[in-house]
């Protein structure tokens, strides 16, 4: 016979799981949400999770990341600049009132108490390196010299203009690719060990942590079209605070574009790894992921 009290709680659940976060964008369960595109079992749930920056996140939030999901790692991708721009803005914040009063976890600690945080830049010194190499000589040299005087947005928005702008979504991917190994390695490992269930994110949650989740999911054999689908769902998901993130995105010299999830990103991904490196597993090993370790992740996942 059926428990129809606990058939009603495990739906509850299930309704709670479904319900939006207040300060959290672009969540899901990466798990759910492919195996709900292919109608088939492919992947564990509850172990990864992915959304944008979870720094404004709700008393409310941080309990159900917790309590609900179970999650025990917070891997966060952003860069030292981004950190310094959202510890800023979070500084702003708490001298309003208002904001205080509508979010009393502004006041707490940005890093939730009981989690593991796992701090990885994973366009970091390589990528700026390739980055700069792409500029003209004297806008290296305007470019230094800014960072010199501190002006650190100002030389950033030189290579956005300059380098990223002309790259476009796709053309960094292959740039995080090439010149990211050693930081890929380190979020692809993570999910070798008792860390998981683990929550990825960037600020938008969309490129960067699309592409640690896409590699995750072609390691497991997934179906592109079904990993294209989690992928495109972020521009969706960050459509409410759009005009927020064009803000930021114009700031550093960048177009509308850098707000959307182009269809054919992952394959364009995929196909990078062919014909650049002759497969996804020859540029694992190339990044100092070895075979056993591969095997490790698909165990876990």
């Amino acid at each position: 016979m059926v428990d129809t009290k606990t058939d009603a709680k495990s739906v509850q659940r299930r309704k709670m799981k479904d319900k939006p976060f207040e300060n959290i964008l672009n969540f899901r369960d990466v798990g759910k949400t492919i195996n709900e595109f292919t109608g088939e079992k492919l992947v564990a749930e509850g172990k990864i999770f992915r959304s944008a920056r979870p720094d404004d996140a709700t008393l409310s939030d941080r309990k159900r990341l917790k309590e609900e999901y179970g999650i025990k790692t917070i891997m966060d991708l952003r860069t030292v600049t981004e950190h310094v721009n959202q510890a800023k803005k979070r500084s702003s914040d708490l001298k309003i009132p208002a904001l205080l009063q509508s979010n009393s976890a502004l006041a707490e600690p940005v890093k939730v108490p009981g989690m593991k945080y796992l701090e990885i830049n994973v366009n970091g010194k390589g990528f700026e390196r390739s980055l700069l190499w792409r500029l003209k000589f004297w806008s290296f040299i305007k470019l230094i010299t800014l960072m010199l005087f501190g002006y650190r947005m100002r030389a950033i928005s030189i290579l956005g203009r300059e380098v990223m702008l002309p790259r476009g979504l796709i053309g960094l991917g292959y740039d995080s690719l090439d010149a990211c190994g050693p930081e890929i390695a380190e979020c692809l490992l993570a999910f070798t060990s008792s860390q998981t269930p683990i929550l990825i994110h960037c600020t938008q949650g969309k490129d960067r942590t699309g592409l640690i989740v896409a590699l995750l999911l072609l390691i497991l054999k997934i179906p592109l079209d079904a990993i294209g689908h989690d992928y495109v769902m972020s521009e969706r998901e960050l459509d409410s605070e759009k005009e927020a993130r064009m803000v930021e995105i114009r700031s550093i010299g960048l177009s509308e574009e850098f707000a959307t999830c182009p269809a054919e990103w992952v394959g364009c991904m995929e196909r990078h790894l062919r014909e650049r490196y002759g497969g996804l597993g020859k540029y694992l090993r190339g990044i100092g992921v070895s075979e056993e370790m591969e095997g490790e992740v698909v165990k876990n996942l």
